[in-house]
């Protein structure tokens, strides 16, 4: 197994499987996200050119089996800096960290842990000063939700990350088997950078 941090123009050649990858892992719980044909290659290719942007790469040989994405938070998206600048936060002074995705059978090897060790690495190359990231909120007796499903609160609180229910914002989304896309809630965990 393989983790690296990929920016700039490099990442363009892993578009194709970094989008086939968003769209099998936010298909699962808690996401149930449909992608929309061709949606997945549009929005990594809009990530890409932002200014500061990192995906962290975890490789079977070459296979490409999960990514965390990393980025200024000045530079992504208007919901996400919009939230912040409603509760009085600058988004200059944090990363936000857009998704992190990884096949099933890669799961609980540590991939995780290297995933934000490494975003936050870089950035703190950026002088950021904190990382945040969001996750989608659900009813924990939500009759779709898996026997055994185990929330990741935990595992984000061990890596210091502590939940901010007040902030939160939403994003619309055909979930798997509907016909139209429905608004969901997704509320933010936020860490101090060392």
């Amino acid at each position: 197994m393989r983790i690296e941090t990929v920016t700039g123009e490099a990442l363009m050649a892993h578009v194709p499987a970094l989008a086939r990858l968003r769209g099998t892992v936010f298909a699962e719980w808690p996401y149930l996200y449909q992608a929309p044909e061709g949606e997945e290659e549009r929005y990594l290719r809009h990530y890409i050119q932002g200014e500061g942007a990192a995906i962290i790469l975890a490789r079977d040989g070459e296979a490409i089996v999960g990514a965390a994405t990393c980025q200024p938070m000045a530079a992504t998206h208007g919901p996400v800096r919009a939230c912040f600048e409603a509760a009085g936060r600058s988004p200059t002074d944090y990363a936000y960290f857009g998704e992190s995705v990884l096949l099933p059978e890669y799961r609980g090897q540590g991939i995780g842990v290297a995933f934000f060790a490494a975003r936050e690495a870089h950035a703190a190359s950026l002088g950021l000063p904190s990382a945040t990231f969001c996750a989608v909120v659900r009813n924990s007796n939500d009759p779709r939700r898996p026997a055994g499903y185990t929330p990741l609160d935990a595992f984000w609180g061990k890596r210091g990350y502590t939940h901010h229910p007040e902030l939160f914002c939403v994003f619309d989304w055909t979930e798997t088997g509907d016909s139209r896309a429905s608004p969901h809630a997704l509320s933010f965990w936020i860490k101090a950078l060392p």
